[in-house]
């Protein structure tokens, strides 16, 4: 009997995805000395794209509140694992409560990450050879 190889188990799963209307960006292409660098080895987030959707999914908020949401999505609140990761589902479910000033004062406002009614205003990335090093502390630049 013929065995699989891990290689081609991923061949097969990007090609699944890919047909499903995933973009395909190879790993080491968008590591920090890559041909399109976009993270750093210690971030599992592309802040750009994150930062890019926060923008597309929500036009009428306040760019102080788009920043706040994107910093609440990249912290980390506990050293517990499973409660971070309960956090982050919430804010791609239920979207990240902020706080917004207006003329008639701060209101609560709710900033989405994702878009469940229309999945065509989403990107759809697949990356293979994704190398994360926890060695360093992550350098987050929030501003643009």
């Amino acid at each position: 009997m013929a065995s699989i190889t891990e290689n081609q188990i991923e061949e097969i799963a990007l090609g699944y995805l890919q047909s499903l209307g995933y973009e395909y960006l190879n790993g080491v292409n968008i590591s920090p000395d890559g041909e399109h660098p976009e993270r750093q080895y210690n971030e599992v987030v592309l802040v750009t794209r994150l930062r890019d959707a926060i923008d597309k999914l929500n036009p009428k908020i306040s760019q102080d509140a788009k920043e706040d949401a994107l910093k609440k999505v990249l912290r980390t609140e506990s050293p517990n694992a499973l409660i971070n990761n309960e956090n982050f589902h919430r804010y791609l479910t239920d979207g990240v409560d902020v706080e917004m000033r207006t003329e008639s004062g701060i209101r609560g406002e709710k900033i989405y990450i994702v878009d469940f009614e229309s999945p065509e205003n989403n990107e759809f990335l697949a990356v293979n050879q994704f190398t994360v090093s926890m060695a360093a502390e992550p350098q987050v630049k929030y501003g643009k």
